[in-house]
């Protein structure tokens, strides 16, 4: 860097700490001042409050004091961080839409003033761990924001005596806010997930003694004894264990690459996403992925609304301190959502690309350890929390489509691959380091014999012209999928052949159907989805294209709706059936039965215990032209659809940018049926077992609980 360009940057630095200090000993004597009326006096005192502690925790992290903490000193400034929101303290929370809303009305006030503070307060409180980051930008402009419309109220009142401003000019306040400094927010998030040198978390994992958890807290995030009995229950696992459940993780990474012909050598990144806990494994996969070529980029994921995705948190986190906070701030984005809006975010995301092009085109993909044992969640309806208009839904769509095809342009899909594995946490019960030990062996499962067994499988299916599946035990489903037509049986197959490399556990065979013909009712008595429940799940296809749907989870239909829409269509008016599968891992299947966690398994294993079929794009998203085979030679051509087939001709119209994944347990399950070309039946599964000559191994975990 040339002389003038350091000071400029020394510069700009040293008026981000005045500003900084500025604004901290504003926010300071905002949380004892009494300058306006209840309950907004009492919303900004709370706000401050955190703040500051969010501003004690920078400081600490600046100065180093923060290492210098006992463990149980840690525990109690996490927990005075996350208190407001964690358990049922979130009913009597200011950032609950639902209280404070019922506060501003009970004053006289304006409703609508509850909904766009609960959010302001919610993008307070994603400040946290940026604090322990050292992110002094993020904190100042967010900062400010606070103070900037905390001022709109001592203003208001000093105009006239108990007046507050309108809810409009707040939110406009926070749409220029948005629009303004997504130029710096949206390149740093892009940043944060490309560029190794972005090593907040590299640094913990890698220089920390991992037997003192005093490192849990240095992230920032929410720590509870989940966590740190997770890091405890790994760090007494011998090295050998740790090494083996590390290799499995990175060796389907690399496998995913090999069998699709894609050079991981061209690679030099990998992104690696986790939940906290599980830092001694991780090290020993930074170690295996660094000897592939690859430097682990490993970013946290964000909860302010900005960054936010509509499925969930994206990088590693920790414990969430409450799941109803989150499903009341989804959609927070509808404060600030508009056209113009998007139009200038696609503007600055594709310039924080075009900065960031080499280190976008070296990057392989992500990594993803997930975990499971916390009981599902159910939500409350909340009418106080933000909700997207039909047309910010619209947007929302248009948005998530655009970007997602923008970041294909920069990391193109037929380039990277991906891994998902998944262990338990002591959350699930007693049974946890038992389950423990039955998940790695599940994870290692001989994939050579299970690929032998579904090849018989797939060689039936590949005779015929549809399938037929229907339920029993209370069950509906009663579904015809059909099939691509191959055109040289020799040597083409419809089905993958699916064992342990981008998704482990092993086992299952999946394609990508036919949209015309495949009609029908999908039935679901219980299924959990994302995380979230629905009771008696109901959608019904005509020519692959859902057509209707329903849930029993509330007493209005128009709710149960909305939650589909929500949650599961993702804004979409519909969706088609983008994959079609049968999970073979009845070893997986006996695990939940026989511990009775059916309900906390994550679809990546869940998937694996009977038929599924997703919503949503297919499996080869953005890779249908890319040539892929089975153990036996045969190409892999059932890849696209109507929808995909548009990829060059309308793109707009080609993906979905979502893929869930429904399973039908196999006690819930009457038959799949193979329907050949003459109308003949072959049986794949017959009451819930599976009837193929050869396949007696993969029936032998079911016999016990049928």
């Amino acid at each position: 860097m040339d002389g003038a360009g350091f000071v400029r940057r020394l510069s700009v630095k040293k008026m981000v700490n005045v500003r900084y200090e500025l604004v901290t000993e504003r926010i300071r004597e905002i949380s004892s001042e009494s300058l306006i009326g209840e309950p907004f006096c009492s919303f900004f005192a709370s706000t401050a409050s955190l703040l500051s502690l969010i501003d004690d925790a920078f400081n600490l992290k600046k100065s180093g004091k923060l290492y210098e903490l006992s463990l149980d000193e840690l525990k109690e400034l996490n927990g005075r961080l996350y208190e407001d929101i964690a358990g049922d303290s979130y009913r009597n929370s200011f950032v609950n839409p639902a209280f404070i809303t019922g506060r501003i009305k009970s004053a006289g006030c304006d409703p609508s003033l509850g909904k766009i503070l609960a959010f302001l307060g919610a993008e307070m409180r994603a400040l946290i761990p940026y604090a322990f980051e050292g992110n002094e930008t993020i904190l100042l402009l967010y900062m400010e924001l606070f103070v900037e419309v905390y001022c709109l109220f001592t203003t208001a009142c000093e105009d006239i005596k108990g007046a507050i401003p309108g809810s409009e000019e707040i939110r406009q306040h926070i749409y220029w806010f948005m629009r303004d400094n997504c130029e710096i927010v949206t390149p740093m998030r892009v940043r944060e997930q490309l560029d190794p040198a972005c090593d907040h978390a590299f640094k913990i994992i890698t220089e920390s003694d991992l037997n003192d958890l005093r490192y849990l807290y240095y992230f920032g995030e929410y720590i509870t004894d989940d966590e740190l009995k997770t890091a405890g229950f790994i760090n007494s696992m011998s090295e050998e264990d740790v090494k083996a459940m590390a290799h499995t993780y990175t060796e389907g990474y690399r496998i995913g690459f090999e069998k699709t012909g894609k050079d991981i050598t061209k690679k030099k990144t990998v992104n690696i996403r986790y939940t906290l806990g599980f830092e001694r494994m991780i090290r020993e996969a930074i170690a295996d992925f660094k000897k592939m070529g690859l430097e682990p980029v490993i970013y946290r994921a964000s909860e302010l609304s900005i960054n936010k995705g509509r499925r969930g948190r994206v990088g590693y986190y920790g414990a969430i301190p409450n799941r109803q906070y989150d499903y009341d701030h989804k959609e927070d984005e509808a404060a600030y959502l508009d056209k113009d809006y998007v139009n200038r975010k696609l503007d600055v995301l594709r310039g924080a690309y075009e900065d960031l092009s080499e280190l976008a085109a070296s990057h392989a993909g992500p990594a993803c350890v997930e975990d499971f044992g916390q009981e599902p969640f159910l939500p409350e309806k909340c009418d106080s929390a933000f909700a997207l208009s039909e047309k910010q839904r619209r947007l929302s769509v248009e948005y998530a489509d655009k970007a997602g095809r923008l970041v294909n342009e920069f990391i193109p899909g037929d380039e990277r691959s991906f891994t998902i594995i998944a262990y338990p946490r002591p959350c699930i019960g007693s049974d946890f380091e038992e389950i423990f030990k039955e998940t790695v062996k599940l994870n290692t499962l001989d994939y050579k014999k299970y690929e032998a067994m579904q090849q018989v499988i797939i060689d039936v299916l590949d005779m015929a012209s549809c399938v037929k599946v229907k339920g029993k035990n209370g069950n509906e489903t009663d579904l015809t999928v059909a099939l691509n037509t191959l055109r040289d049986p020799a040597h083409e197959t419809n089905f993958e052949n699916c064992v342990a490399d981008v998704n482990i556990p092993l086992g299952e065979v999946f394609t990508t159907p036919k949209l015309k013909g495949t009609s029908g009712l999908l039935h679901v008595k219980q299924v959990y989805l994302n995380e979230l429940k629905y009771l008696d799940l109901r959608l019904k296809f005509k020519d692959g294209i859902i057509t209707d749907y329903s849930c029993a989870n509330f007493d209005d239909d128009k709710l149960n709706a909305k939650y589909i829409e929500d949650n599961l269509l993702f804004h979409h008016k519909t969706l088609p059936m983008g994959e079609f599968a049968i999970g073979t891992n009845t070893t997986a299947y006996r695990m939940a039965r026989r511990f009775n966690i059916e309900r906390l398994l994550p679809i990546l294993i869940g998937e694996k215990t009977g038929p599924h079929f997703a919503v949503g794009d297919t499996c080869y998203s953005y890779e249908e032209d890319l040539k892929s085979y089975n153990p036996d030679g045969k190409a892999i051509v059932a890849r696209s659809n109507d929808y995909s087939d548009l990829r060059d001709s309308e793109p707009d119209k080609a993906y979905f940018h979502c893929h869930t994944d429904i399973t039908i347990p196999y006690d819930e399950l009457g038959g799949i049926y193979a329907v050949m070309p003459d109308s003949s039946e072959a049986a794949i599964i017959r009451d819930g077992l599976f009837a193929l000559p050869g396949l007696d191994e993969i029936n032998e975990p079911l016999k016990d609980g049928f």
